[in-house]
């Protein structure tokens, strides 16, 4: 999730590339820059179409859409005012605004192309394994929660905060903490990118995952300290962690019981052909 940097009352000298963060999904400090997954393999197959996950990117990308129009037609101001309803800001949470719609919304704007592209290049390869071991309508309550309770988190540790707070990454942070957990023997197949040649690996899962959320934590918890340069950035971390953590204490109190089969470990530790 990301913080626009600008403040929750409507600036006239806001432009376009102050709103506009450009970043990977969680952030640029990891190996989304160089590693770009595009599935998963597990021993189990997925035996559902994942309805609700390609769902939920058509709505992020028609959302986004509407965002261009309303900079198209109503200029620098009318977006900042977009963003201002239906985003979360903190002070108004903390200030007794608790049933705010953009505790919920938020979660569906996106604050430039990259950071919109990042969040669903993410929640594709996951979410529907995530979602065929839940269900359709548990997947759809779990992505909901997760995105709530990270955005919950965020305003706990910054309830004073009046700079919106957008994106999906809190709930698809909590995609991959549920994808752990039910697969955690799970490998992810990417693209290794050194400079501009693409190579196709395989990674086990925890290594990709692991090393991620520790980037997170580690991130988290330096942006709290305000002494270094993860402090002055536009990104916000609390937000990965909490939705992360939520994920992977969710996913299996709403996974579909079943009988549970061990999944193949991970066979390769290098360059793969694509499956």
């Amino acid at each position: 999730m990301i913080r626009p940097v600008y403040s929750a009352t409507a600036q006239p000298n806001c432009c376009l590339s102050e709103i506009v963060i450009v970043n990977l999904p969680p952030d640029r400090y990891n190996t989304a820059m160089f590693f770009i997954p595009y599935g998963t393999r597990e021993s189990t197959p997925r035996r559902s179409f994942p309805y609700v996950t390609v769902a939920l990117v058509l709505i992020n990308v028609a959302v986004f859409a509407f965002e261009i129009y309303i900079m198209m037609t109503l200029g620098e101001a009318g977006i900042i005012n977009f963003v201002n309803q239906y985003a979360t800001i903190p002070a108004s949470v903390t200030g007794g605004n608790f049933l705010q719609i953009g505790l919920l919304s938020s979660m569906f704007l996106h604050a430039g192309l990259i950071h919109l592209l990042g969040n669903m290049i993410y929640l594709l390869p996951f979410g529907d394994n995530v979602e065929d071991r839940l269900g359709h309508l548990r997947y759809l309550l779990f992505y909901v929660l997760c995105g709530l309770i990270a955005t919950l988190v965020y305003v706990a540790f910054n309830p004073r905060l009046d700079v919106p707070l957008l994106g999906a990454s809190g709930a698809v942070a909590g995609v991959l903490g549920g994808y752990l957990v039910l697969h955690p023997r799970g490998t992810v197949k990417g693209l290794f990118f050194i400079i501009i040649l693409p190579l196709p690996i395989r990674l086990p899962a925890i290594l990709f995952i692991g090393y991620w959320f520790v980037m997170q934590l580690f991130s988290s918890v330096a942006s709290l300290s305000g002494n270094t340069e993860a402090a002055n950035l536009e990104v916000a971390f609390i937000p990965h962690v909490a939705g992360f953590i939520a994920g992977m204490i969710l996913a299996p109190l709403l996974a579909r019981k079943q009988e549970i089969q061990p999944e193949l470990p991970f066979d390769g530790t290098g360059i793969a052909a694509r499956q």
